[in-house]
């Protein structure tokens, strides 16, 4: 995975996956394999997936580039405490899963919690095919 600042000041972590490195053939395949990792965490909620891509599209003058075939983000929270009010600005939290013509680009927000930053990486990095 790639860390990288998005507009120079929000981290954002990325990988970028061949298609053929992964057994999923479509976004709902990988969509519904983050379901499932945070069905199955002991303190991850699933809340919804949002169809990046149709919503953009849908609007009168957007932009999309023309290499972003599918963008769906899946949103979830791992909340286990609220220790201020800040804690609202940075959750819930986003796994964005993009297609383009020949890879896949998996990227999330880096989470202030640096044990479930890495579980989001590891959520992405076993995407691949060993």
């Amino acid at each position: 995975m790639k860390q990288s600042a998005f507009l120079d000041k929000y981290p954002v972590w990325s990988l970028e996956l061949d298609k053929n490195e992964i057994a999923y053939k479509s976004i709902d395949e990988i969509v519904q394999y983050f379901k499932e990792k945070i069905q199955n965490h002991p303190i991850a909620t699933m809340i919804a997936v949002f169809n990046h891509y149709e919503h953009t599209s849908s609007l009168q003058d957007s932009v999309i580039t023309p290499e972003i075939k599918d963008i769906k983000n899946i949103i979830f929270c791992f909340g286990k405490e609220i220790p201020n009010t800040k804690v609202a600005a940075v959750r819930p939290r986003s796994i964005g899963i993009c297609e383009l013509e020949d890879k896949w680009v998996i990227e999330f927000l880096e989470a202030p919690n640096e044990k479930l930053n890495s579980v989001m990486q590891q959520w992405a990095k076993e995407l691949k095919v060993n």
